[in-house]
């Protein structure tokens, strides 16, 4: 199957059932709103909205899906669930996401980042509809080395806190039911389904609220007009836009359909390598496309704080070979993007047009050009209007 754009590759997608945990997030929310534009039809499994405000709410998209209020924990519901609404496709996005709370809560936290993704997992054996999940883990899933360079998928797993000890488990137990089952061959000697885990950077764009994230809490001090405390100025991050690692995981998830046995596994989907910088320069872009604020750092007073891995990074040579994606956004454009969607919505646009600016940041993602070209750079800036 060759790819001529990314464009084509998202044909796949129209009226396919597709299935996401974790719709109501920040991440779950684009993904969502980019499948029905491409004409899916999506049924969504979540809590409420984890912010509020919320993008999930902004873009009114619980109209146009089965919104399911579910807890991935609840073993018994995710399968009644899974099985009304015999999905082809299963996007697993559902987890605590944060660091900071993983060391508040580290029962819950792998309560529902290993165990959610082992009740959704028995839900799809269950389910003879699904033929191809992606199952999103994160870029904290690696063992700290203490190196500079980029981890590869095949690195060695584990963390030093619960975060990413949690999705380092979520790794493990994919790998299993993969290996076990997934890939096994059925009554007809066919693999019944393509699983595959993705691992992507810290990324940013317009609609994040949550807590302990470094743009949204720029956002809220910028609209505040007061200073942004920062913890950790000169922390390295894989900085990312949203619609980078959704644009991996909607190329894979056809691969899989087509090829599981050769697709399914780990993938990387990382930012292009000067869009991992540190936080400090992450600050000064933000505030001069803002166009005011400040930063300092925040005190630290207890030496027992939280420890923060200082350098991350993602080697994603391996999507780029194999499914000819490639990262379109440098850090200032990703960045752009970001600022442009929040002085929208600070700037009182109507959720109207805030749905429609959305919507317009994806077709321009879709229009960058050939996703197979390797040869294309990054885009410096990309501009919007609503």
């Amino acid at each position: 199957m060759t790819q001529s754009s990314i464009m084509d590759d998202l044909n796949f997608f129209r009226g396919r059932r597709v299935f996401i945990t974790g719709h109501t997030g920040f991440k779950g929310s684009w993904l969502t709103l980019w499948l029905l534009g491409r004409g899916a039809t999506v049924s969504g499994y979540s809590l409420a909205a984890p912010t509020s405000p919320s993008l999930f709410e902004t873009l009114g998209l619980i109209a146009e899906i089965q919104h399911f209020n579910g807890d991935v924990r609840d073993a018994q519901y995710l399968a009644s669930v899974l099985k009304s609404e015999q999905p082809e496709i299963v996007f697993h996005l559902a987890a605590q996401p944060l660091v900071r709370r993983g060391y508040q809560y580290p029962k819950e936290t792998f309560d529902v980042n290993v165990g959610g993704t082992v009740n959704l997992l028995e839900a799809i054996r269950e389910t003879e509809s699904v033929r191809a999940v992606i199952c999103v883990t994160s870029d904290k899933c690696y063992h700290p080395q203490g190196w500079e360079w980029g981890h590869r998928e095949n690195d060695p797993l584990g963390g030093h806190d619960p975060y990413g000890a949690s999705k380092a488990g979520a790794e493990i137990v994919a790998a299993a039911y993969r290996d076990s089952f997934f890939l096994a061959e059925n009554d007809g000697g066919v693999c019944k389904v393509g699983l595959a885990t993705v691992r992507a950077g810290n990324v940013i764009g317009g609609g994040d609220w949550a807590k302990d994230r470094l743009v949204p809490d720029c956002i809220r001090a910028l609209v505040a007009e007061e200073p942004i405390a920062v913890r950790h100025p000169e922390a390295i991050r894989p900085w990312q836009h949203v619609l980078e690692p959704l644009a991996g995981y909607l190329i894979l998830v056809e691969r899989l359909w087509y090829e599981p046995e050769k697709y399914s596994g780990p993938w990387n989907f990382g930012p292009s390598p000067e869009s991992a910088c540190s936080v400090v320069r992450v600050l000064h872009l933000m505030i001069r496309l803002w166009g005011r604020g400040r930063w300092k750092k925040a005190h630290n007073n207890s030496a027992a704080g939280p420890r923060e891995t200082k350098c991350l990074r993602l080697n994603s040579d391996k999507a780029m070979s194999l499914l000819s994606w490639h990262p379109r956004y440098t850090i200032q454009a990703a960045l752009r993007q970001t600022v442009e969607w929040y002085q929208a919505f600070y700037g009182h646009r109507s959720a109207r047009e805030l749905r429609t600016l959305s919507e317009r940041q994806i077709h321009q993602y879709e229009m960058l050009g050939d996703h197979s070209s390797s040869r294309r750079k990054p885009l410096e800036s990309v501009k919007t209007t609503v």
